[in-house]
């Protein structure tokens, strides 16, 4: 039984491993991301407004908007491409898929989440925040479940033997 729960519990590695590579990739090729988010703040821009490109944060190839030939944001126009590479180096972008993903990973160990791009603070206060309201529901539920399954299943084995 005890090499049976070491068996599952390591094949939880390579399932979180998976998982995070899949949410990786599909969260730094999606259009809309930190970069994006600025430069639409500093133009105006509405949020919808960016979103038809499909170029994506981490480079869809050169893209030209309304003349701004050689830019991978769309609502980049008029902005200073030395200001683009420092928004880029902030979050990140100036580096390679594969080193941002091991930094990713590198800093999950550490719990080291970063700050929340809507509400500048910690991520890992927010969820620390939000967690005796999780803990509390989580033990309600389980609570609930199991005053209405026992009792079911009692009623079952004693009707139907």
């Amino acid at each position: 039984m005890g090499a049976y729960i070491l068996r599952r519990i390591l094949l939880m590695i390579p399932t979180l491993f998976g998982i995070m590579a899949i949410s990786f990739a599909v969260i730094q090729f999606a259009p809309g991301g930190p970069v994006e988010q600025v430069i639409a703040k500093l133009t105006n821009q509405g949020g919808n407004d960016r979103l038809g490109s499909g170029g994506g944060d981490a480079g869809g190839g050169n893209l030209d908007v309304a003349g701004d030939v050689g830019s991978k944001y769309r609502g980049a126009q008029g902005l200073d491409p030395e200001f683009i590479k420092k928004l880029e180096k902030q979050f990140g972008f100036d580096k390679p898929p594969l080193e941002r993903f091991g930094m990713m990973l590198w800093n999950y160990i550490r719990f080291d989440f970063g700050d929340s791009y809507f509400r500048d603070i910690p991520v890992l206060n927010l969820i620390l925040e939000k967690m005796p309201v999780s803990i509390s529901i989580g033990l309600w539920i389980t609570l609930l479940s199991y005053l209405i399954s026992i009792p079911l299943g009692i009623r079952k084995a004693v009707k139907d033997g």
